[in-house]
This record gives C-alpha cells, sequence and structure tokens, in this order.
C-alpha cells in the first residue's frame, strides 16, 4: 500500500558523495532567487492545469521543491520526472475519493429521504428472501451432515402403521401416567414422529370418485369386520350393508329410524317444515359428535349443510376413517380432558345420537365445552335412550342433564321420543339473571380464549367476551354468508377491500392450477397436434386440505369454481389466526401446529395444499424438520394424491429435492408475475408392499 504524500524534502534520503552535496547546494544559492521570481508565474500555470490545486493552497509548507541528482531543482508537479508521477497519482486518488465521499454522502441522504416514501415492505420482503435461502441452505447442510444414510429413500413403516395415528397411543399414555380416561386422550412427543412412510393396506383401492363414493365404499380400505357393524346399536352405522368387496350406504331407508326421518323430525322440533329449511333459520355448520359413519352428515349435504365429524380414535371399525373414505369432514376429536382446536363460537349447531359422551360426569364440565363451541341461538340435539329413563339412576342422569343446561341459558324447544333438542340463549344479560350459584360463572377476559389449542377443560362460560357474539339469526344465510359484509370484517380488523382482493386473487390462482395440472394429469392423453389438453374432471378431488388456509380463500374459489370438493381449512399456531373468521364465513378447519401429527388416520385426503406454510415454518424455532413435514403430508395423502404447494424459490427447490426420498412425482414451475415464488406439483404414487400380492 502506498504512503501518504509527504509535501517538502523533510526526511527524503538524497543518495551521491558529499562533494556532489555541496556542489549542490552552491548552485542552488545561485538560482533560489530565479526560482523565487518565477514561482509566481508558475502558480498561475499549475492553477491552470489542475484546478482542485488552488483550492487547497499549503502557504505554510516547507520548499516545494527537492533536489534531483542532477543538481537542478525539480516542480512537483512536472511531468517529467517519475516522482512527481507519482505525487500526481496519489493526489489524483485522493481527489478522487473525497468526490466518493461527498457522492455517498449525498446518496445516503437522498435514500434516508425516499425511505419514508417508498414502501418498506420491499426491503422487509427482500431480507425475508434472504433469511429465507439462509434457512433452506442450513436446512440442505443440515441433512448432508447427517450422513448418507439419512439421503436414500425412507423406508416402509410396519404393516401395524397402516392405520396408526401418532399421539393416540393408550399403553404408552398410562405409562405416562395419564388415566380416568385421559389416556385415550391426545398427547404429543418427540416418539410420535415417524421416519418412515406408510403403505396402505392389502387390496387397497383408489376410493370410487364423489358422489358415488359417498354411498359405496371398498372394504380393503377401512379396518372393519362385519360384526363390528352388526353389534353397533348406533343410529347412522345400522344405515350400512356390507359384502365381500364394498360397503353400500343407504340414504333412503323404509326404517322407521332412517336418516331422512330422523333429520326431518330435527327440522319440525325447530319449528321449521322440513331439513331443507335449515339454512333459512340460520344453520350452516354442524359439529357430529360420535357420527357413527357419517349418514346424518352425507344427507345433510345436499341441503348445502356442512357436517364436521369428531370422534374418539379407534384401531378398528373407526367411525371418523370411515366417515373420511365417504368424502366428508372428520377428525378425530373428543369430549375427555382438554378442549376441541376450534374458536369459542364456532358451529351453528351440535349433534350428538348415541354418541358415547356421559354429559352427566365430571359435574357437566363436557356440557361446558359443547357450549363453548356453539354460536349463540345455536341449537344442541341429543337423541339418547337416557331421555326416556325409566329407572331411578338413568333418571337422575337424565335429570342432571336437563337442569344443568337450563343453567348453561339453554332453552328447551322440544323433546320426541328419545330425541331432545335445546336452544342456546342469545342474550348475555340472561348469565346475570340467574339465581346466585346457579351454573357455572361466566369465564374473566384473561380465562375466555377465543382459541385454546387442546387446553384443560374449563369450568366457566366461554365466548361472553367475544366481539363475534352475534346469534345465528342475524347472520346473512348460505351462501351469501362466505362474502361477509363490511361490519362482520370490522370483528377481525379487515378492510372489504383486502378481503375483496384476496378472493380475487385466488380466483385467478385456482384457475392457474387448474391449468397447470392438466398437462401433468393428461400427459398419456391421446390428442392432435394443437389440441389443448382437457380440464382436469371437477370431481378428481373431494377430501382437500389447506395447510396455510389464510382467510379460507382458497376454499372459496374452489366452491365457486364449482367443484366438488370439502376442504379442512387449518391454520398453523404460529400464524396469524382467522380460523374465526372462516368458521363464521361457513367453512369448517382446525387450529393445528404443523411439528405435530394431524389427528386424522392415514390417507384421509385427496389433494393437500400449502401456500406460504414453507415460510411461516422458519420463521418459528426450529423445532422440527422439513422432512418431517413432509413425512406427515405423505401419511395424509392418498395414493395418486395430489400435492401443490407455492413459497419462495430456495425453500421450493429444498423441498423438492425432498420428494425424492418419499418417492413422490414432482416438478417445480415459475410463476410469471412473481419472479420470488415458485409452484411445487407433486404426486404420491401407488406403492404396494413388496412380497405381497395384490
Amino acid at each position: 500500500m502506498s504512503r501518504p504524500l509527504h509535501r517538502g524534502a523533510t526526511g527524503i534520503r538524497i543518495s551521491g558523495n558529499s562533494n556532489d552535496l555541496r556542489d549542490s547546494q552552491m548552485k542552488d544559492k545561485t538560482e533560489k532567487e530565479n526560482m523565487d521570481r518565477n514561482r509566481s508565474s508558475d502558480q498561475s500555470y499549475l492553477a491552470l492545469k489542475f484546478p482542485f490545486r488552488v483550492l487547497h493552497p499549503d502557504n505554510n509548507s516547507p520548499s516545494k521543491y527537492v533536489n534531483c541528482e542532477n543538481g537542478f531543482a525539480s516542480d512537483p508537479f512536472s511531468v517529467g520526472s517519475p516522482r512527481s508521477r507519482h505525487k500526481l497519482t496519489l493526489l489524483l486518488l485522493k481527489l478522487s475519493l473525497a468526490v466518493i465521499v461527498v457522492l455517498a454522502l449525498t446518496g445516503s441522504f437522498w435514500w434516508t429521504i425516499s425511505i419514508s416514501t417508498l414502501s418498506r415492505g420491499q426491503i422487509l420482503h427482500t431480507y425475508r428472501v434472504l433469511q429465507e435461502q439462509l434457512v433452506s441452505d442450513l436446512w440442505d447442510i443440515g441433512e448432508l451432515s447427517l450422513g448418507s444414510s439419512r439421503l436414500h429413500e425412507l423406508e416402509f413403516c410396519s404393516q401395524e402403521s397402516e392405520i396408526y395415528v401418532p399421539c393416540f397411543n393408550a399403553s404408552e399414555n398410562l405409562a405416562l401416567g395419564y388415566s380416568d380416561g385421559s389416556e385415550n386422550d391426545r398427547h404429543c412427543g418427540q416418539s410420535s414422529r415417524q421416519s418412515c412412510t406408510v403403505l396402505p393396506p392389502v387390496n387397497y383401492r383408489i376410493p370410487l370418485h364423489w358422489p358415488t363414493g359417498r354411498d359405496i365404499i371398498w372394504v380393503a380400505n377401512v379396518r372393519l369386520t362385519a360384526q363390528e357393524v352388526l353389534s353397533s346399536g348406533s343410529l347412522t352405522k345400522r344405515m350400512m350393508m356390507l359384502d365381500e368387496e364394498q360397503i353400500s350406504f343407504r340414504s333412503v331407508s323404509p326404517m322407521f329410524d332412517s336418516v331422512e326421518d330422523y333429520s326431518h323430525q330435527i327440522a319440525e322440533m325447530i319449528g321449521l317444515r322440513n331439513e331443507s329449511n335449515f339454512v333459512q333459520a340460520g344453520v350452516r355448520t354442524i359439529l357430529d359428535i360420535g357420527c357413527g359413519y357419517g349418514s346424518f352428515g352425507a344427507h345433510l349435504f345436499s341441503k348445502q349443510l356442512l357436517t364436521m365429524c369428531i370422534a374418539n380414535y379407534e384401531p378398528s371399525g373407526s367411525q371418523v376413517q370411515l366417515t373420511l373414505e365417504r368424502g366428508l369432514p372428520a377428525m378425530i376429536g373428543s369430549f375427555t380432558s382438554n378442549q376441541l382446536p376450534y374458536p369459542s363460537l364456532s358451529f351453528d349447531m351440535l349433534h350428538c345420537a348415541r354418541c358415547g359422551v356421559d354429559w352427566d360426569q365430571k359435574g357437566g364440565i363436557f356440557l361446558i365445552e359443547a357450549d363453548r363451541v356453539l354460536k349463540p341461538g345455536g341449537y344442541f340435539v341429543w337423541t339418547s335412550p337416557l331421555t326416556n329413563a325409566r329407572n331411578k339412576e338413568n333418571q337422575k342422569s337424565w335429570n342432571f342433564v336437563r337442569d344443568f343446561a337450563g343453567n348453561l341459558c339453554w332453552e328447551m324447544l322440544s323433546q320426541q321420543d328419545e330425541t331432545v333438542l335445546w336452544k342456546k340463549t342469545s342474550k348475555k344479560s340472561c348469565y346475570g339473571s340467574r339465581k346466585p350459584g346457579a351454573g357455572p360463572p361466566t369465564c374473566s377476559k384473561a380465562h375466555d380464549v377465543e382459541s385454546p389449542y387442546y387446553r384443560p377443560l374449563q369450568r366457566c362460560i366461554a365466548g361472553t367476551q367475544s366481539p363475534r357474539w352475534i346469534p345465528i339469526q342475524e347472520r346473512t344465510t348460505w351462501p351469501s354468508r362466505s362474502r361477509l359484509n363490511k361490519s362482520e370484517l370490522t370483528l377481525y380488523g379487515l378492510h372489504p377491500a383486502d378481503f375483496r382482493e384476496d378472493a380475487e386473487n385466488w380466483k385467478t390462482t385456482l384457475a392457474n392450477y387448474w391449468s397447470v395440472l392438466s398437462p401433468v394429469i393428461f400427459s398419456d392423453h391421446p390428442k392432435r397436434p394443437g389440441e389443448e389438453d382437457p380440464s382436469p374432471p371437477y370431481n378428481m378431488a373431494r377430501n382437500v386440505l389447506d395447510m396455510n388456509a389464510h382467510f379460507g380463500g382458497f376454499n372459496s374459489a374452489l366452491l365457486e369454481a364449482g367443484k366438488s370438493v370439502w376442504v379442512m381449512n387449518v391454520v398453523p399456531t404460529g400464524g396469524p389466526n382467522y380460523l374465526p373468521l372462516i368458521l363464521d364465513r361457513g367453512f369448517v378447519g382446525a387450529l393445528h401446529d404443523w411439528c405435530e401429527p394431524f389427528p386424522t388416520y392415514p390417507r384421509s385426503y385427496d389433494l393437500v395444499h400449502a401456500e406460504g406454510l414453507l415460510s411461516l415454518q422458519i420463521r418459528q424455532q426450529r423445532r422440527c424438520t422439513m422432512l418431517d413435514l413432509f413425512t406427515e403430508v405423505d401419511r395424509l395423502l392418498r395414493p395418486e394424491g395430489w400435492v401443490i404447494m407455492r413459497d419462495t424459490a430456495p425453500l421450493v427447490e429444498s423441498a423438492r429435492r425432498l420428494t425424492t426420498r418419499l418417492k413422490w412425482d414432482a416438478r417445480v414451475i415459475e410463476i410469471e408475475n412473481n419472479s420470488d415464488d415458485r409452484l411445487l406439483i407433486c404426486q404420491k404414487p401407488f406403492l404396494k408392499r413388496q412380497g405381497v400380492s395384490f
């Protein structure tokens, strides 16, 4: 590195002998006067040749001339001297540096001004992309650091895992100290994660398309025996016939207790002409507790009603598994020890037909949880032999339920045979008008959590602090309900323009999805040159899982496009919670932590969608890997099912590399209007266990 430029001759070492030095000094003395006379003219010349030089004069500096080896004084800016050229170069560098500093300061000043006017979102977006690229690289490095053993394809799980649901292991829970029924509840830990892929059962067949698949399913696809069907006392379980290969569900039956007659009876108890008028009464979503095999929801689906089935985990004869196999909404859930993963005030109706819940146990705490998820003005339907009890013990249980329901401010509208129907109050003032000590208190603001995630059951009435306390009779009826008006959007802090823009974007996105899927699905479809690929059938998928549902826009776009689907709208626990909005729109969904297994059986969904989920996951504390997430998706997906993921390019590329370990067929597609995002389209193959013939 060159040293700084020093003016004058101080410190300069002059080569040569002493005689030369004395001669030089004599000549220097005689010529000094001539040099001084020419000095003023030289400075004028330099001022013209180097204009920046005169801006910084140095009058107090030593002599600006040095003696050369030939004894002649030299101008430091003389072109002929090598040393002068060196000094000239250094000066120019200093001047250039000064110009750069001035320009940098000017640019910084203007950037500071513009930062207040330009979108800070662009800066944050760029930072987020860089962060995601870094995390993606770290993920890849982490996978590589585990050695070559982690890079090969995942092994197949054992045959016992065909219907295994992680987090529901009664024997393990008992060993951990859970008892009194809580051993059958959901408990997740590190051991709940699987590092293998689940194969379908022997003789598994692709489910029939909707609506045929609603009434006919393959026996080999579920674990069910004829004895379990014949011994079942459930009302809706009796609506089925079993042969060697198929299970057929009868939607219309001459039996007195057919689903059609039963739902018609409920409508009359409310005061309606028939079940077709449920929508006009404000009913759209129904939580069916212990749903049998989903026949109640299957019948009401044609009436524009959406029924979510919940039931306990069952290793055989599962109500949830058969309901999903029929193409109907269902998930594992129970009234045992924890609250359900739904917000307060979620459903318009709760239905329990011999559902197996002992409502009179534990001081009525299960009824309190039922009240929490029921909207104001909503209905609770209970069908049980206890309502017509003859013996003293059963009468005691019935009296407790009836009195406790009254203390919850439920009004009994009607009782016919074994069925009783209550209506939840639409007025908060009812709770203050009760007698002192009658019924559970209302929850304080600190305890009234709108969206609990498997929190222990509470002994107070929730939802009274929520601004969403709106009776179902005052809400817009379906299907207008899905669009939400301005006053309703205000409850969630949303502007109508933003909500409309989101809806329009999803319409366009869905059309793009379908156009992308066409050549993939019909890659072997014979066609003439110039012909376009046919559009995928409207019923190519029935059960859809949206892993990061946002406002439920994907669900809405599918319905408006005429696709015969229902969507499980999942809101991740680590992101913004719009699940109350989704449920108020008339859709179904749940809160979930994607570092834990989803509470459902293997092979539940035909299509899994995730927009921005990978970006959301990396912003949270890293409790699980991307491989853990994709292994869970593989468990949830049916053979020949589809995965559509949209995220930033580095994350999508990392995900694509993982799909090879799951044996998926995958391709990455660029998005024209957004260079930062990519689309990952995958299909799960129909794999068979080696050594087993189908």
